[in-house]
């Protein structure tokens, strides 16, 4: 994205990988299994609530690869383990990620069993990266295809990721309120997201805020005195209707100071309804720029609903069911080896077979009627297709 910056990493972060990583790293360094080898890092099956992905984590995960490490700290703490031999720790002390990795670019429409990411590179450096991009790819991926769902559904209106106060941790809300922008929402409330990727921000105000002054009038009135440029004045802490009244009172008296009220806000009720006895009151009293900007619970389903039935609602806050991807919590996302010396490499077990070999993945056609191919590297493109993995290490 424009304007982003890849986040700094902990020293340790090299250790954000599962035990079994280090314990086969350990092992192919004993037995001198070292050699360039190729994983695939693919969702295995969309879940029957999904029709596509949109990839997403490239970002971080190449911020990752190019700072891993094991400081002497780290180094340290695993030597008091007790479990690993000094030629594989002294292997950790230089290791560095030398490989190459060809993905997915941000933002494109992808679907089951297309590589997303393709890294090739010593055996020991491809197997320990498994956990942490695992973690990063599928995860962001889940939140921009939540998000994108969310953006057909808003047919051209503009929705704002709201979720970090319930996404599952701290990292979680960062990464997902830049995964939700990737997707199309356009902008966060989150303001670390904000400052770390360059997101646009946008808030509005608390019922606390309207609760604090003597009355909702005077609430109103400060927050846009202070505020501009930027004033969206929450209506519904009392009563909707009469908040909204107001609301264009306000507006009306402070248009002679020169400020613009941007919006109102809906956080309850019947969104449908009250949107719609909204907009009279507002237009009755001559504030037809004052746009209605929605929140609470909201989903791609609810907001579909809203605008097939015409709501008068210029934009959406979304929040728990995009940051947690409510419906789909979780993708099966998996990192399988595909080639290494020996040749092509395939899992035959039941339900979680996998196609062998360094693959290219081409989109034929455009529109409703394109298709995708999955082919090896080295196999001709098909006539028209458009290579969707490009080399980005």
């Amino acid at each position: 994205m424009a304007g982003a910056a890849a986040p700094p990493y902990a020293a340790d972060v090299a250790l954000l990988t599962d035990l079994y990583e280090l314990t086969m790293a350990a092992s192919y360094v004993e037995h001198g299994l070292d050699a360039p080898a190729t994983f695939d890092l693919f969702v295995r099956a969309l879940p029957p609530e999904r029709a596509f992905l949109v990839a997403c984590g490239l970002e971080r995960a190449l911020g990752y690869l190019e700072s891993l490490r094991f400081d002497a700290a780290a180094l340290a703490w695993l030597d008091e383990l007790g479990i690993f031999r000094r030629a594989f720790l002294d292997r950790l002390a230089t290791l560095r990620f030398t490989g190459e990795v060809w993905a997915v670019p941000e933002g494109e429409v992808c679907f089951a069993d297309e590589p997303l990411l393709r890294l090739t590179g010593p055996l020991v450096e491809v197997q320990l990266v498994e956990t942490f991009l695992l973690n990063c790819v599928g995860f962001q991926t889940l939140i921009a295809s939540k998000a994108a769902r969310v953006a057909i559904a808003c047919a051209g209106r503009r929705f704002v990721d709201f979720s970090a106060r319930r996404d599952h941790g701290a990292d979680a809300a960062v990464e997902g309120a830049r995964a939700a922008c990737v997707g199309g929402a356009s902008g966060t409330s989150n303001v670390l997201a904000g400052k770390r990727y360059g997101l646009a921000l946008a808030g509005t105000m608390a019922h606390s805020y309207v609760m604090t002054f003597p009355s909702e009038e005077e609430a109103f009135r400060t927050f846009a005195r202070d505020f501009p440029s930027r004033s969206t004045l929450l209506i519904d802490t009392y009563d909707t209707e009469e908040g909204a009244r107001t609301a264009a009172r306000v507006a009306r008296e402070l248009q002679a100071e020169g400020i613009a009220v941007q919006a109102v806000r809906l956080d309850s009720g019947d969104l449908l309804a009250l949107s719609r006895s909204v907009r009279r009151i507002l237009d009755d009293a001559g504030q037809t720029d004052v746009e209605i900007f929605a929140s609470g619970d909201l989903d791609e389903h609810a907001i579909e609903k809203l605008v097939a039935a015409g709501a008068p609602i210029d934009a959406f806050g979304v929040g728990t069911k995009l940051g947690t991807s409510d419906d789909v919590p979780s993708l099966p996302v998996v990192y399988k080896l595909v080639q290494d010396a020996s040749g092509p490499k395939i899992k035959l077990s039941p339900r979680k077979t996998t196609a062998p070999g360094r693959k290219q993945v081409y989109r034929v056609g455009d529109g409703d009627r394109s298709y995708d191919v999955i082919a090896l590297a080295d196999e001709p493109a098909p006539p028209g297709g458009r290579p969707l993995l490009e080399l980005v290490i």
